[in-house]
């Protein structure tokens, strides 16, 4: 049997002749929300003790990472925080930094913080952005990448394909669940753009039998920031699916947009005209023999221009062609993006009026020289135009 043993009246008249206060502590109480720092404070320690390191911001990272990291920069913000917490904190982990006067911002304000929305009921654990096992598996296998060690025989490839989409030679689809994608959709040589990289498929290994009849292989993907995964051909279409931002970039035509004479099985699709307006705008007349406007069409260019007189988009006034260019098999919309987007630093900013008195911002009219845009279809037509851009200040078109 036990004896326990109590203090009596008796004790403490001997504790109090010996000299000794006995102090009985009662627990201390916590606000609502204080309780709450503490809380949130602990997970982040129980963070720190299972990675050994603190938790980091990035978007590579994990959302909960991540929310730890903004949690913890707001908790260092604020001294009524770093007081309460200064007792239960034995990792250090409250560095010294400049008070501000934030207040302390609960998990759907941090949340809010890195851009996600968490479910009405509102808990830390209860996020939208909590997936079933086989997405996790899925955000896993694209997660685990490793150093690309040839990366610098990728990286041509690479600033090409960029230089090719801001020319306008290359587009990105966007890739949706319901477009009916399936796995071979993905090639060998292909260009996409997931988790907010931009992709190269660099090998597709050998098909292997896996069940349900769909086949899978294993891919060298490898990505613009130098890594590189062995992720599945199955997985990395899944994780497009889950990735609302992911991309495919579309293939370029290598050779030539026009041929000089159209061969007989060729299909003239439509004109590259540049026009010199005769209007008496101060402007216009100024810089006449450098300002043009040049735009394609799939209609005779004298039609095109016929009420050029009563057309804002013509400056409310007659033009002369200056040259003409023609097309063949060839996507005029896209052509002509690509070539006002080349001229983009020599736009021409002016306002004019309609018929009606109404102000109008005309476009696709620039200040640039004929023997430029003359250049410049050259590298159009020999599928040079994405390794140049052209210079206003010395108006020439540099590599």
């Amino acid at each position: 049997m036990t004896n326990k043993k109590k203090f009596t009246e008796e004790d403490d008249d001997l504790l109090a002749e010996l000299g000794i206060e006995v102090e009985i502590k009662q627990p201390k109480k916590y606000s609502n929300k204080e309780q709450r720092i503490i809380a949130g404070f602990e997970e982040i320690q129980q963070f720190v003790e299972e990675h050994g390191r603190l938790p980091r911001h990035g978007e590579d990272n994990d959302i909960f990472e991540r929310l730890y990291a903004v949690r913890l920069d707001q908790i260092r913000k604020q001294e009524e925080c770093r007081v309460l917490l200064a007792d239960l904190d034995p990792q250090g982990l409250l560095a010294a930094t400049n008070d501000t006067d934030l207040t302390v911002a609960d998990d759907d304000e941090l949340l809010a913080k890195l851009g996600i929305t968490a479910e009405p009921e509102s808990s830390i654990k209860n996020l939208r952005h909590v997936r079933s096992q086989a997405e996790k598996k899925a955000a896993e296998e694209i997660a685990n990448r490793t150093v690309c060690e040839d990366f610098e025989k990728f990286r041509p490839l690479f600033e090409s394909v960029q230089k090719e989409l801001d020319a306008g030679l290359r587009e990105t689809v966007r890739f949706h669940q319901d477009d009916g994608y399936t796995q071979t959709d993905i090639k060998e040589n292909q260009f996409l753009i997931v988790g907010g990289q931009t992709a190269y498929v660099a090998k597709v290994g050998e098909l292997l039998k896996i069940t349900a009849g769909q086949a899978d292989a294993r891919l060298r993907v490898v990505y613009s920031n130098g890594t590189e995964s062995n992720i599945l051909l199955r997985s990395l279409i899944r994780a497009m699916y889950k990735d609302e931002t992911s991309r495919f970039i579309t293939d370029t035509d290598q050779g030539p947009l026009f041929s000089g004479d159209l061969a007989d099985d060729d299909q003239q699709s439509g004109t590259v005209y540049v026009l010199r307006s005769k209007s008496n705008h101060p402007t216009i007349a100024a810089n006449r023999e450098v300002i043009h406007k040049i735009g394609v069409t799939g209609n005779d260019v004298k039609q095109r221009i016929a009420n050029a007189k009563n057309d804002p988009t013509f400056l409310m006034a007659g033009v002369e062609i200056v040259a003409t260019y023609q097309l063949a098999n060839i996507n005029r919309f896209k052509l002509e993006k690509i070539l006002h987007k080349f001229l983009e630093p020599a736009k021409l900013q002016i306002e004019i009026k309609d018929r009606f008195g109404k102000p109008v911002t005309v476009r696709e009219w620039f200040l640039v020289p004929v023997f430029v845009i003359d250049q410049m279809m050259e590298k159009v037509i020999d599928g040079t135009i994405k390794d140049y851009h052209y210079n206003p200040e010395s108006a020439s078109i540099e590599r």
